[in-house]
């Protein structure tokens, strides 16, 4: 016999699960962190098709101009209004009113073709043990604090959790992570101020194999100092790594701060050509404008936006998941 429950006023049954109601409860938190951004987009979109029934040249250049400017940039833009032209002429009669459907439909479709797949969630098992993440990204995106986010959403989802403060050179990073272990209840593996940085992801694995852990995050120094010194540090980190973990770090994670806008674009410039980064968290995303901005960068990096940032809570940092996002950008549309 199916077991019913009451769930903050929602009638779920043991099958349905808390998982389903969880999922309501994480589309609400996007819908609430994209508000600002999808009422910008809303209103240029709403500005490009004023007056008019179908979809012309006028309006596809007052879309391309509407994309632009909410961030999601010019190359990415083109390639859009491209597969918007292509549709169009495809589908023949279609009008303005079904303009938002069509842009969730070609977005997403574009962003599952640069390898920007959903990921899975906390709970799914991981491909390695430890699985070693190492956290790159300039000081002042948010990157101390998604790890510590990261490590509250892991070890929730029953995982067990080692922190690396390889952020040697500043005295208040190390501080920082190890706040944020004493918060979450995971180990945090440090040195002295100024030691070397490979040296404490060394110590960090060491001390995370021993103890048979299931995941590491290495917070690593958060200057974009010269490139080539920028690439000297973090291949030393990696190749000292690989002495305890052959095959470490699994994913090399940049984050970004999306309130930045176009700026973030040129972080990730500089820092996929000083390392092989493999992953994005795109932080501070509610409270701007500027959510286009993640549509831009995971197109053009080809890089999968795996988190996004949507709060201060510990749990309002998101798994990316391509066509929810587009569709709370856009206005939720069925």
């Amino acid at each position: 016999m199916t077991k019913w429950y009451m769930v903050n006023g929602q009638i779920v049954n043991e099958f349905m699960g808390f998982f389903g109601f969880f999922n309501r409860e994480k589309k609400e938190t996007l819908d609430k962190g994209l508000e600002k951004s999808k009422e910008s987009v809303l209103s240029k979109i709403g500005h490009a098709i004023a007056g008019k029934s179908t979809i012309d040249d006028d309006v596809l250049d007052n879309l391309e101009e509407a994309l632009i400017t909410s961030d999601v940039g010019v190359e990415t833009t083109l390639r859009i209004i491209e597969r918007v032209q292509e549709r169009v002429k495809k589908d023949k009669y279609i009008g303005t009113e079904e303009l938002n459907r069509l842009l969730v439909d070609e977005i997403s479709s574009l962003l599952q073709e640069n390898n920007v797949a959903d990921v899975p969630d906390f709970e799914a098992e991981l491909p390695a043990k430890p699985y070693v993440i190492m956290v790159v990204g300039v000081n002042g995106v948010g990157k101390t604090t998604t790890i510590g986010k990261l490590a509250y959403q892991y070890k929730a989802a029953g995982k067990k959790v080692y922190l690396g403060a390889a952020d040697t050179f500043r005295a208040a990073a190390v501080e920082q992570l190890c706040i944020w272990g004493e918060r979450v209840g995971v180990p945090v593996i440090k040195q002295q101020q100024g030691s070397d940085p490979a040296s404490v992801a060394f110590d960090t694995l060491q001390s995370a194999k021993a103890n048979d852990a299931d995941v590491v995050l290495i917070d690593t120094a958060g200057r974009l100092h010269n490139k080539i010194n920028l690439m000297n540090e973090l291949t030393k980190i990696k190749n000292v790594m690989q002495k305890v973990v052959p095959d470490a770090p699994h994913d090399v994670m940049l984050v970004l701060d999306g309130s930045t806008g176009q700026n973030a674009f040129e972080q990730a410039r500089q820092f996929t050509a000083a390392t092989q980064v493999s992953s994005l968290a795109i932080t501070k995303l509610d409270g701007t404008a500027k959510g286009g901005v993640v549509i831009g960068i995971s197109d053009q990096f080809k890089i999968p936006v795996r988190y996004i940032g949507l709060g201060e809570q510990m749990t309002d940092l998101q798994v990316f998941n391509r066509v929810e996002f587009v569709r709370s950008l856009l206005g939720n549309i069925n």
